[in-house]
């Protein structure tokens, strides 16, 4: 009868002996600086007396994991996530990382899939915007059992315990509210984003902010849902609302494929923008200045966003153990960019 082979020895079972991280061991093995000297004469006491031997194969994979970094996002059509990813990469690359992007078209299975992947393959961290179908964490959670650094950008969530880099959705809506309330707007609607996303309810709820606090009516006819804020949807809701009597004398967008929509409605129907219905969105997407009048819109500083993600995901990588114990969340300011949709002091 064939004797059944021992059980390797890994660095997992080194930890849990001595009650250390496996970043520390891995550290130790490496000869890290950082790592003091009693703490490396108890490591290699125990690596000598279990037994444990580095496999050359997988060490090497380990030392080409320190420079994979993943990057999901929902759609790389999309304006705003190709930005995220041009901060990303600008700042990756700069310390010698290299990025592997992943589209999971708001699909939660197709996400789970890819950061299975991710768990499984050589990546070294994670930095994510979850799509429209994700309502449960257990695979990103599981990215942390596992020790692999993750950064969520834009659509976070209270459920999952990470690194968030995001902006204030709720000011920033509350924001541009204001200023079509400030040029003279009363009757104002809302095209909202899907209200199952949290970025997308702050929006709706700083919008209704600015109307309570200035006496002015929340009005459910005037607020549109889309599931993806397309152009095609805000047209549809732009049709819905040009109908309506009295017709809306502002419009606020939650993007601006939907703000461009309106414009395009708007005019059609002889309605002249700002003079009768002001007009502003949200992203500045570049379709908000080739289009006449240019439109108003919230910037969201996604190149930025992209860097601080970056910048955070690999300190996690180079200092496993802080990231363990101290998640960060950055807030990046926006900016209001008035155009002519929206500037009737201008006309």
């Amino acid at each position: 009868m064939k004797k059944k082979e021992a059980a390797r020895i890994t660095i997992k079972d080194i930890a849990k002996a001595l009650n250390l991280s496996t970043a520390t061991i891995s550290r130790v093995l490496s000869n890290h600086p950082a790592i003091s000297e009693n703490t490396k004469k108890i490591v290699n006491e125990k690596v000598k007396e279990m037994g444990f031997s580095l496999d050359p194969i997988a060490s090497s994979f380990r030392s080409k994991k320190t420079k994979s970094i993943g990057v999901v996002c929902p759609r790389i059509d999309i304006d705003f996530h190709s930005k995220v990813i041009s901060g990303i990469e600008e700042y990756a690359y700069k310390r010698g990382y290299q990025i592997t992007i992943f589209q999971s078209n708001d699909s939660y299975a197709k996400e789970k899939e890819i950061v299975q992947m991710l768990e499984t393959s050589l990546a070294a961290g994670v930095i994510i915007c979850p799509g429209l179908e994700t309502k449960k964490y257990d695979h990103l959670k599981k990215l942390d059992k596992s020790n692999i650094p993750l950064v969520v950008y834009d659509r976070t969530s209270e459920q999952l315990k990470a690194s968030k880099v995001l902006i204030n959705d709720f000011e920033a809506s509350y924001n541009a509210t204001i200023h079509l309330i400030e040029q003279g707007c009363s009757n104002i609607a809302h095209i909202a984003g899907n209200q199952n996303v949290d970025i997308f309810k702050s929006r709706l709820a700083g919008f209704k902010r600015a109307l309570e606090e200035h006496g002015l009516p929340y009005q459910e006819a005037l607020i549109k849902e889309t599931k993806n804020l397309s152009y095609d949807e805000g047209k549809k809701a732009a049709q819905e609302l040009v109908s309506i009597t009295p017709r809306p004398d502002g419009v606020f967008c939650a993007n601006d494929y939907t703000a461009a929509a309106v414009l395009k409605v708007f005019r059609h129907n002889g309605i002249p923008i700002p003079k009768e219905t002001a007009i502003v969105g949200f992203s500045n997407y570049p379709i908000s200045t080739i289009l006449e009048p240019q439109i108003s819109s919230v910037d969201d500083s996604a190149y930025d966003m992209g860097l601080v993600a970056a910048k955070i995901l690999i300190q996690q990588i180079e200092d496993k153990e802080m990231q363990i114990l101290d998640y960060q969340e950055v807030t990046i300011k926006t900016k209001l960019i008035i155009r002519e949709s929206s500037n009737r002091k201008q006309i």
